[in-house]
Parts: structure tokens; sequence; C-alpha cells
């Protein structure tokens, strides 16, 4: 192989969006005269950005099983940057293409959860216009000529289904495995690269291009076989065929920093090209775009809107109507008169009640000097008789209870002979005591009540504010699910809580098919669990490093989660930590029920 710059390297990296490559491999094919421009634009942008800048990565990814306990196996890392940073690509592509053909996997599983009218309706309600014309017309004539339109539907819908589940489960499968694999051997690499770092990265090379070749021959048997049996209208534009090493670089001992930097060039063009062909297989067989899946709801809206326009467009000033001015000064006015009457009076009448009604209190009804002087003359009265009736002067300490007691007492004396004492005795003037004690009691409950009265005048300002109260309520609401939306595992939600404790739940079960697995011999599906787990840990370990860094976890969930990547960790072990994670990380409890 010929020598190569060693910006070079950092300059290859893989493509990220699956469908960038897809589009620049349609373009390729349709135009044969842009693909020599375009791969030289590319090679001049990679080659110029990778001496000035660092190649732009994901923001998160699982990390690789290197040691990184010692001293030494730090050093050998930094030493094998090279080869580490090729490690960390593949396992990215992969990663991002898993994601991708699990998010179709999870649509078209959900599609065949569904009621065959559901199946029916998507066969001919959810694939755009074409599909529509053309399966309303084949239900027609199968319900006039067999009569079994329908079930004809029902089978066609369920086959559709089927077998892009299958294929999407075919191919994850593969990936899956391809992943373990890598992991495997980066897991014990390791230790190999503490001991002897040259040869063990040579090696490390070999069974990387080793491990694309066993891909391409699961990919390309399984791309044979789609090919004779699918019903996919669209067919694959290129098989898959990756670059081998030569000979001579797998039989040496010692590579020279050439023919380090050739192997680590091929690997990355075998990347691209699976990119490039998983983009192209993966499309054919993804879920329909959106705009495809509500094509009919977009056609009604586009119509309506239409239809607004052009009555807007009779009522507007360009054909001379001044009937939308008109709307839109009547509409203006009434937003001005309910802010005027729902918002801004309450809130006025708040803040005067406020601010004036603790300094009217003195203007009330019934005022504490006024019983305080009807208290007084009682008393005086009182006393008075006391003294009269006993004929001694009353104890200074004496109670009006205790001097009301006197007068009770003679006048029931006085009612044996009311006539005579009426006239010639004390009774009208215990009569009238009575009554002076009648009217203090009706002055105290009348004041205690108009302060109840000037107590409760803040309440009924504020029940005349409460539109405002609701309105703006109802703004901090929808303002709070705005800034609160749940963005899948990575929002702050409960939606996204269950997210990040079902990605624990998936590991937990891979895991323990994992165990199963190996116990009844079958390595391949084990390696498959394998690879699955992994990807739902990746998939955990970026959803919860943001919320774990906020609450100081992150060091201990970070563990924690490589732990579970370890291949030759005990499953017990393993579903111990799950176990603890779900209790004890904050980002992975689930939020307290709402009463």
């Amino acid at each position: 192989m010929d020598s190569r710059p060693e910006n070079a390297v950092n300059g290859l990296k893989p493509t990220i969006s699956v469908y960038s490559e897809y589009l620049s491999n349609r373009i390729s094919s349709c135009f044969p005269a842009a693909a020599s421009y375009l791969s030289k634009f590319s090679n001049f942008y990679r080659g110029n950005s990778s001496g000035t800048s660092k190649r732009r990565r994901r923001k998160t990814c699982l990390p690789l099983p290197f040691p990184s306990s010692s001293p030494e196996s730090s050093m050998v890392v930094c030493e094998a940057s090279k080869v580490v940073g090729v490690l960390e690509d593949i396992m990215e592509c992969i990663f991002l293409n898993m994601h991708y053909i699990q998010k179709n996997l999870e649509y078209w599983q959900s599609k065949a959860q569904g009621s065959n009218a559901k199946k029916a309706y998507f066969m001919i309600c959810e694939r755009g216009p074409y599909a529509f014309f053309n399966g309303t017309v084949q239900l027609i004539s199968d319900c006039v000529g067999e009569g079994s339109g329908v079930q004809h539907t029902y089978c066609l819908a369920s086959s559709y289904i089927s077998e892009r589940i299958n294929f999407l489960s075919s191919l994850r499968y593969h990936l899956a495995t391809f992943l373990a694999q890598i992991y495997m051997k980066v897991d014990k690499a390791g230790e190999e690269l503490v001991k002897d770092p040259e040869k063990s990265l040579s090696s490390l090379l070999v069974d990387m291009n080793d491990l694309f070749l066993k891909l391409e021959a699961s990919i390309g048997h399984f791309h044979a076989v789609r090919q004779q049996s699918s019903s996919v209208d669209d067919s694959y534009s290129f098989p898959l065929i990756f670059e081998k090493l030569p000979e001579v670089n797998q039989e040496g001992s010692q590579w020279t920093a050439c023919e380090i930097t050739d192997a680590i060039n091929l690997i990355y063009q075998n990347m691209n090209r699976l990119n490039r062909y998983l983009a192209s297989i993966v499309t054919i067989h993804r879920k329909p775009r959106r705009v495809t899946r509500y094509w009919i709801p977009y056609t009604c809206g586009i119509v309506g809107i239409s239809i607004c326009s052009l009555w807007l467009l009779r009522h507007s000033s360009l054909v001379g109507s001044s009937d939308i001015d008109n709307w839109i000064r009547e509409a203006k006015e009434s937003t001005v008169s309910f802010w005027n009457d729902h918002v801004e009076q309450p809130l006025i009448s708040i803040r005067d009640d406020l601010f004036y009604t603790f300094r009217k209190r003195h203007k009330g009804a019934m005022e504490p000097e006024e019983v305080q002087l009807t208290a007084d003359s009682l008393h005086r009265m009182l006393q008075a008789f006391t003294e009269q009736t006993k004929g001694d002067k009353a104890p200074p300490n004496a109670t009006d209870q205790e001097m009301l007691e006197i007068v009770m007492m003679r006048y029931e004396k006085e009612l044996m002979h009311p006539i005579q004492n009426l006239f010639g005795g004390e009774l009208s003037r215990a009569l009238l005591i009575q009554v002076q004690k009648l009217k203090l009691d009706i002055e105290e409950a009348m004041l205690e009540l108009d302060q109840i009265l000037r107590a409760n005048e803040i309440n009924f300002a504020i029940l005349a504010a409460l539109p405002a109260f609701f309105l703006s309520l109802l703004v901090i609401m929808l303002v709070r699910a705005w800034f609160k939306q749940d963005k899948k595992a990575e929002g702050r939600g409960r939606v996204a809580r269950i997210q990040r404790r079902l990605l624990i739940v998936e590991v937990e079960r891979k895991i323990m098919q994992l165990e199963s697995y190996k116990d009844q011999g079958q390595e391949k599906d084990a390696q498959c669990m394998l690879g699955l787990a992994l990807y739902y840990l990746d998939r955990l370990y970026c959803a919860v490093e943001g919320h774990a860094r906020a609450t100081g976890e992150w060091i201990s969930l970070r563990q924690d989660i490589i732990d579970l990547a370890k291949p030759d960790l005990q499953t017990a072990h393993k579903l111990r930590i799950t176990s603890r994670m779900e209790r004890i990380y904050d980002c992975l409890l689930p939020l307290p029920i709402r009463q």
C-alpha cells in the first residue's frame, strides 16, 4: 500500500446521517459525471477540516471497555489514540444505524398489534395518493368480482407489515451480533494493550477487518434471500462488499506507521460502505414519512385554507370591501374590553383593598368607643343600685356580674308585688338596668359582626379577580408545559422518566435472554442479545448523563452502566445493579402519583 499523511487518518470519519449518505449515493447513480466531483469535494473538505479542528462526534456514547485503573493503561490508550478513535467511530456508526432501524421496527410492530380494520386503513389511506387510488380500485374490483375484497386487503396488509418486521429484525440481529463481537474483541484486547501495545494494535486492526468481512457474509446472504423472495417494489442498488487487508499486513508481527494508517483508512472505507448500504435498504423498508401518513388531513387542510383565502379575498380591501377592517376593529375593541373588565379592574380592586381596607376600619357602623361608653354607664348604674340597696358603699373591686346578681335578686323580690313596687319600689329601676345590659350585648355583637365584614372585604375583592387569576394560571401552565416538554428519554417530565425506566427493563430482559442462550449453547443468539443490551445501555447512557450530572450522581451511575456492559460479569450481579439503579438514582425514580 502507498503511504499517506497522518492527517488523512483524522480526516476520515463515518457518515453520521444515513440520509445524507443515501442522497449522495442516489445523486451519484443518477448523475455519474457528478460522482467524481462530489468525491473530490468531500475529500478536500475532510482533509482541510481535520488539520484545523477536531472531528465532530456525537454528544455522548457508551465508553469502550479499555482498562483505566492503572497509569500504564492510560499511556497505552494515548499512544493508540488513532485506533481508539477508529473503534469509537465504529461503535458510534453501529449505534446510530441500530437506532434508526429500531425506530422503524417499533413503528411496524405497533401497526402489527392493531386490528384488521386499522391495518386496512393504513394500506389504503396512509401510504400516499397513489396507494390510495390503487387500493380503492383493487378493493372495489375484488368486492365486485370475488366478494372477498376486505379479507384480501386484510391479508395484504398483514403480509406487508410482517415482511418489514422480519427484514428489520434480521438486520438488527446481524448488526447487534457485529456490535457484540467488536465489544468483546476490544474487551479482550484491553489487557493485551497494556502488556504488548505494538503487537496488540495490529492484531486488533486485523480482527476488526475480519469482523467486517463476517458482517458482509451474513448481510450479503440475507440480501440474496431478500432479492429472491421479497415483494418490495424497489430493489437494492448495490451489494455490500468490503475491502480486505492484504495478506502481507495480516502476517506481520509489527507494523509500520504507514501500514497502520492504511489499515485505518480501509476500515473507514468499509464503514462508509456499510452506512450507504444500510441507508439504501432501510429506506425501502422504513415507515412512511409524516407527510405520506397524513396526506389526507393535509390535503383537506390545504383545500380548507384555499377556500378561506378566497373568502377572505372577497371581503378584503383588494376587492373594495371593508369587512375585514371592521372585523379587526371589533376584535380589538372586544379584546380591550375583556382586558379591562376581567383583568385590569379586578387587579386594581385587589390592590386598593389591600392598601385601604385597614385604614377605613374606624368608619364602621359600630365603633369600640361607643361600646365602651355603654359599658361604663351600665357599671355606674349597677354600682349606684348596689349601694342604695345594701346601704353601704360597694367594694371597689366588685365586678359587673356580681352587682348584676344583686340587681336580679332585688328584681325577683320586687316582682312579688309588681303594681305596688312599680310606682313605689325599685322595679322600674331594675328593668331599666336590664335594658341597658341588653343594649350593651347588642352593641358588642354588632361590633364583632362589623369586624368580620371588614376582614372579608379582601376576600370579596379576590372573588372579583378570579377570572384574571384563572387566566394567569392557564398561561403559566402552558408556558411550563412548553419548557418542560418530554423529549423522549432525555426530557424532564413523567413520560421521560417512564422511558428511562423502560430502557432499564429492556436491559434486564436482554441480560436474562443472554444467560438463557448461553445455557442452551446458542452462541450466535447470545452475541445478539449482548449487542442489543449494549444498544439499550448506550441509549440509557445518553439519556441520563445530563440529569445525573445535575444531581451529582453521574460518576456512580456511569460506573454502573459500564459494569452492565461487561461481557464477563455474572448475570446475578448485573441484575442487582439494575435493581439498585431503579431504587437509588433520582433521574430513574418514578415521579410521585398525583392525588
